[in-house]
């Protein structure tokens, strides 16, 4: 079983009217999931709590219904990447599968460079196809974290709809392309998505590099060797502080169904809004709750307040 969830979700059915608030509100994207790690998608309003600095506060935004997607899929194409290539798009065949009208995609990948599909983004798949890497350097590096700042980028001509990145990879942040190369760090990566309110969602796999890792001397060199080619630990962190998910891919593992089903849980989350309670221009902590037992809510930690 995958970590996003356990089986695709259901169609989602309202439980009672949507109702919406004018006003400046403060979003939050919630996935719910079961003991079992399935998509809960049909809670009320009244199964909800939410909490900003530890003090309940009224909802005036709920939606249970499938909310529209822009997301930026962002590819590692570095050398540890170099047998997964046929991978990647069959992983993005099945992604397309899962849009809906109004879901809009951009294709990106990183290696020796950052690169992301023309500014429109779109839903048409054969569209899509033409952005995917078609070849892989075997001594390109993982700018990961560079990577995910600039798709954060990519949003900022987009319209007020949910933004998400979904990056798949299989190595440590490699630091910066070159001498010139802008540093990013995984901390930055957290603070710019929480601040412009940007969902990233990440996938890890094992490398399959054209050649394998030889360990050094030592215990040591033999414990590096068997995390060379594991993603990198902060990707995780990355994700459960934005209020995305992590997951990582196992050799039995099918990568597209693990593409698939980020699509599923996107379409599956709850739309919950309140009205700051100060408008400060600060950094706010959010707590969302469900109460009925054994359901676990996942939703991103905190926000800046409207100045």
């Amino acid at each position: 079983m995958l970590a996003f969830v356990g089986v695709h979700a259901q169609e989602q059915q309202s439980q009672q009217p949507t109702f919406r608030s004018a006003g400046e509100s403060v979003r939050v994207f919630v996935t719910v999931l079961d003991r079992d790690g399935r998509l809960v998608p049909n809670l009320a309003q009244g199964d909800f709590e939410i909490r900003d600095e530890g003090k309940p506060q009224a909802i005036t935004v709920f939606d249970n219904t499938p909310q529209p997607i822009r997301l930026i899929t962002m590819l590692d194409v570095s050398g540890s990447m170099y047998g997964n290539l046929p991978l990647l798009r069959q992983a993005t065949d099945a992604l397309f599968k899962r849009l809906r009208p109004d879901d809009q995609l951009r294709i990106g990948s990183f290696g020796h460079e950052i690169t992301i599909s023309p500014s429109t983004f779109t839903n048409n798949p054969e569209e899509l196809r033409t952005a995917l890497p078609r070849s892989i350097a075997e001594d390109a590096p993982t700018p990961l974290w560079r990577a995910l700042d600039e798709a954060t980028s990519g949003f900022k001509n987009a319209k007020d709809d949910r933004s998400v990145i979904l990056v798949l990879s299989d190595g440590r942040d490699s630091g910066p392309i070159g001498f010139r190369g802008k540093y990013v760090s995984q901390a930055e990566v957290i603070d710019r998505a929480q601040a412009e309110d940007v969902m990233i969602y990440g996938i890890g796999m094992r490398s399959r590099g054209a050649r394998p890792t030889m360990p050094g001397l030592g215990p040591g060199g033999l414990q590096a060797a068997l995390a060379a080619d594991l993603p990198d630990p902060g990707l995780a962190k990355v994700a459960q502080e934005t209020g995305g998910g992590y997951t990582e891919i196992r050799p039995s593992q099918d990568l597209g169904e693990a593409f698939a089903q980020v699509a599923d849980e996107l379409h599956a989350q709850y739309l919950i809004g309140y009205d700051p309670p100060k408008r400060d221009g600060k950094v706010h902590e959010i707590a969302v709750r469900v109460s009925k037992p054994g359901l676990k809510a996942r939703a991103r930690k905190n926000y800046v307040a409207p100045k």
